[in-house]
């Protein structure tokens, strides 16, 4: 398989919907169940320029959203270029926490700038580059919210409204091209979260002969509350 274009898949959602934790777990499985390389990445934040990047966004002053959608573009920009399509070129596994479907959402949902605009930028910005698989960890914000830790950032901090709204444009988003976008309930244990994306991914990503063995993996492991 290690011959073969690689795979790209994304993680979406709100800020505590347990995309990091599921991306670490999804990438463990798919190295082990495909034999290749698994490249595990965010955004902003998957490069040196990435880590400043989001310094800025997430725990700097404000920034006009016009600008804060120009510096995810950015981010975006060489992530892809530096790391994203090395990696699918040589054939590996990428998995992002994070990818353009966030600044559509955000920027355009969130801050209510023009989506056309917003995914226009970051199009531009990737050459046009789009995951095999979206996959959208849907939780309704008050229990996102309530999973978060620590001192919130800037988004974390935009209120009520501005998180509907983001959760209402991945939602449109993933309606309107259901052969990218694989829509799971966050609000499962980590484990029964797990086994329902390997089970989708697997059959999008042409790994049905190791289902069975996605279940099983899952289901033996102890429970955990998800976070």
């Amino acid at each position: 398989m290690s011959t073969a274009p690689g795979f790209f898949v994304s993680f979406e959602g709100g800020d505590g919907a347990g995309k990091t934790t599921q991306a670490r777990l999804l990438a463990d499985w798919l190295g082990a169940v495909t034999g290749r390389e698994v490249v595990v990445t965010r955004e902003p934040g998957g490069t040196d320029l990435g880590r400043e990047i989001r310094r800025l966004v997430l725990h700097g002053d404000h920034v006009a959203p016009r600008a804060e959608a120009l510096l995810y573009a950015a981010d975006r920009a060489h992530h892809v270029a530096t790391l994203v399509r090395p990696a699918l070129e040589r054939g590996a596994v990428v998995v992002t926490d994070r990818y353009l479907d966030s600044s559509v959402a955000y920027q355009a949902g969130g801050r209510e700038l023009a989506e056309d605009d917003v995914e226009r930028l970051s199009r531009w910005g990737t050459d046009g580059l789009l995951p095999d698989v979206t996959v959208l960890l849907d939780l309704p914000p008050d229990v996102a919210a309530s999973r978060r830790g620590g001192e919130p950032d800037r988004l974390e901090r935009a209120g009520d409204d501005f998180h509907r709204r983001v959760r209402d444009a991945f939602l449109r988003r993933a309606a309107a091209d259901p052969g990218r976008w694989l829509v799971v309930d966050g609000s499962g244990d980590v484990d029964d979260v797990q086994a329902q994306i390997r089970v989708d991914l697997a059959s999008r990503l042409d790994l049905t002969p190791v289902v069975s063995e996605a279940v099983r993996t899952a289901g033996d492991a102890p429970r955990r509350e998800s976070r």
